[in-house]
């Protein structure tokens, strides 16, 4: 099987996309996905996106994490599919798609993608950390020298722990940097490692942090590892909505690999 792929990142979470249409892609093969994310095997990413026709949108997006299983919502995946789409032709500047959450928005402004994500009505605190969904589970936590911090070993002792259970959870460390920005690093389950950036992550943190009255701005600053990301949103008394996550996504390379 020969696959035509793109290679595209957002702030350093990178991803294979493969124009589905035509519903050529094996969907099933859990090791072909693995394969083609694995960096020394492969063509290497953090998770690979489908992008095929929807009946009434503009398209759907289907998101696998590098090990393989079709996961949650991604963020910066979700960026990335709407630059693509634009690239195709699909779109011009601005789109409607469905994902494994439901409808999404979204707007290309200056090259940056302005992704609406899902409403936020729950939001789980404690005094050590903060729990909620942004279409994937994420555990938020402010951490300390959050440069010299081994997240990918105490991000997976979280994310097995009893507290999240067989599912397990996205872990957020963060670290205040000013009155409306924030320094993250997320350790996401799927790839089992850190990643350069985590777009639901980044949302997540942003409104935890606003929850928890450590900023007051409904306009948050996000520097990941891969760069910065801002969320924007409005707060009223069901929770957070119109939530945008807001970013570049730019094409790296393009090839075909034969499997």
């Amino acid at each position: 099987m020969t696959i035509p792929f793109f290679k595209y990142q957002g702030t350093g979470n990178d991803f294979v996309i493969i124009d589905n249409r035509h519903l050529f892609f094996p969907k099933d093969d859990t090791k072909l996905i693995s394969k083609l994310c694995d960096r020394k095997f492969g063509i290497g990413a953090d998770g690979l996106i489908l992008l095929e026709n929807h009946e009434s949108l503009d398209f759907r997006m289907v998101y696998y994490n590098a090990d393989g299983n079709e996961s949650s919502m991604c963020g910066n995946g979700g960026r990335c599919i709407v630059a693509f789409a634009k690239a195709l032709h699909i779109i011009a500047d601005t789109t409607s798609f469905m994902a494994i959450d439901g409808v999404h928005e979204a707007t290309i402004i200056d090259d940056m993608v302005h992704l609406k994500m899902q409403d936020v009505s729950k939001i789980t605190a404690t005094a050590e950390y903060s729990f909620l969904d942004t279409g994937s589970p994420h555990h938020v936590e402010l951490a300390e020298n959050l440069s010299d911090l081994n997240v990918k070993e105490k991000g997976a002792r979280i994310r097995y722990s009893d507290l999240y259970g067989s599912a397990g959870s996205n872990i957020n460390f963060v670290s205040q940097k000013e009155a409306n920005t924030f320094a993250v690093r997320t350790y996401e389950r799927g790839v089992e490692d850190e990643t350069l950036s985590c777009g639901t992550g980044v949302t997540a943190v942003a409104l935890a942090m606003h929850q928890q009255g450590k900023t007051t701005s409904n306009c948050v600053r996000l520097t990941v590892e891969g760069g910065e990301l801002e969320v924007s949103f409005e707060k009223d008394e069901d929770g957070y909505k119109n939530i945008f996550l807001i970013g570049p996504a730019t094409h790296v390379f393009e090839g075909k690999i034969t499997w």
